[in-house]
């Protein structure tokens, strides 16, 4: 992928810092396999994993946690 399309991490709230955490998170999937059949086939293995889902909501707590550093954790 050549789109630039993250131009900052600074964010107006939390709840903006928390969508672009998800945002983050979803196109390092992308990244990392960008075939769509690829992800649409893999989906059923992690969609109903207690694990997988534990996992993805660990790797959007820890982009959270790098927005809300770049923001100074909303003090301002």
């Amino acid at each position: 992928m050549s789109d630039q399309w993250l131009a900052t991490l600074q964010t107006a709230t939390p709840q903006e810092g928390f969508e672009l955490a998800i945002t983050l998170s979803r196109r390092g999937v992308k990244y990392t396999q960008p075939d769509a059949t690829v992800l649409k086939k893999l989906r059923p293995e992690y969609a109903d994993s207690a694990d997988g889902l534990t996992a993805a909501s660990q790797v959007i707590a820890i982009n959270f946690q790098t927005i809300a550093a770049a923001n100074q954790y909303w003090r301002t």
